[in-house]
């Protein structure tokens, strides 16, 4: 009997450590600024164009986009241009089965004459049938003649 509610205080001494853990954590990354986002970095030489991302915008595994979003270049070079380009894509984020209205965004580099390191920042304009929704992102560019 002795070895049981050893065994017993174990778990729950476990357990509390899990929790307390468990709770750090979740403040932690709830305060501004706590939490790290990895930015993917795209090398891309003149004439090149690069997939960034497939762009739709669903709920409950359905599109709800009126049209393609629009692209607004925030900061970025000039030599870099953004498009999308019209189909049908598979939101993997949402582990949806089947694929919705949607596009896929390309970066174009044309015109770079000398090494270039900078980043482009930017915002879709989502218009769906919820209304307006922008979602802004970051690339890090390395730019080659």
């Amino acid at each position: 009997m002795l070895g049981v509610s050893r065994i017993g205080r174990f778990s729950m001494r476990s357990r509390l450590l899990l929790l307390v853990a468990s709770l750090s954590f979740g403040i932690a990354n709830a305060l501004p600024g706590a939490k790290a986002y990895a930015q993917t970095r795209v090398v891309l030489k003149s004439g090149e164009s690069a997939e960034l991302m497939s762009v739709y915008f669903v709920s409950n595994c359905r599109s709800v986009m009126l049209g393609l979003p629009e692209i607004e270049i925030l900061e970025g070079p000039q030599q870099v241009t953004l498009s999308i380009k019209e189909g049908m894509v598979l939101p993997r984020r949402q582990n949806c089965a089947n694929r919705v209205q949607g596009g896929v965004l390309f970066a174009t580099a044309k015109g770079v004459t000398e090494p270039l390191e900078t980043k482009i920042t930017y915002r879709l304009k989502y218009k769906t049938k919820d209304g307006d929704r922008p979602r802004g992102y970051v690339y890090l560019l390395s730019l080659f003649p």
